[in-house]
């Protein structure tokens, strides 16, 4: 019996590390397609918490470029979180910028089209958002695709395998 325990023991620690390394951050790009894929649900309007976000973003592409992964990082705005995808004020819109927003517009603007232009970040607008306020697609920020709702889009990116963050 001891035989077999001392046996066991180590089988037995092995098969939990093994575990542990595959849920490891290190084995994101191991997932189905080989690539990490996360969204984040961008729908709220505080210009310091979206600044949150977009740390977070650049933090995650940076690991996994470091790592030599493969990634798919995506943005779904919808409903307040157009206010960052244009220089438009958005007046007379539940969206209307303020002086927060207006104070930091720049550096959240220059940094958004970074993870865009440079990291391959993809930013997709709900429609269903840009019709209500009746923005006009050209006064978007280069690089914001339109999807048709982004609740849908978001959903459907779960369905394929994406992870989700939501940004609190």
């Amino acid at each position: 019996m001891r035989a077999y325990l001392k046996m066991t023991i180590p089988v037995v620690l092995f098969l939990l590390l093994g575990a542990s390394l595959v849920q490891s951050p290190v084995f994101a790009a191991d997932s189905p397609g080989g690539m990490a894929k996360v969204v984040y649900h961008a729908d709220f309007s505080d210009p310091r918490r979206f600044s949150a976000m977009l740390t977070s973003i650049n933090n995650m592409v940076t690991y996994y470029q470091n790592e030599l992964l493969e990634y798919d990082v995506r943005v779904v705005f919808v409903a307040h979180g157009i206010r960052f995808l244009t220089d438009d004020k958005l007046a007379d819109t539940p969206f209307a910028s303020d002086d927060a927003l207006e104070d930091r517009r720049s550096n959240l603007k220059g940094r958004l089209s970074a993870l865009n232009s440079v990291q391959g970040v993809k930013l997709e607008l709900c429609d269903i958002t840009r019709a209500q306020v009746k923005l006009p697609k050209e006064k978007l920020y280069p690089g914001v695709e339109i999807v048709p709702s982004g609740v849908v889009r978001l959903a459907e990116l779960q369905q394929n395998g994406f992870a989700y963050i939501k940004v609190e």
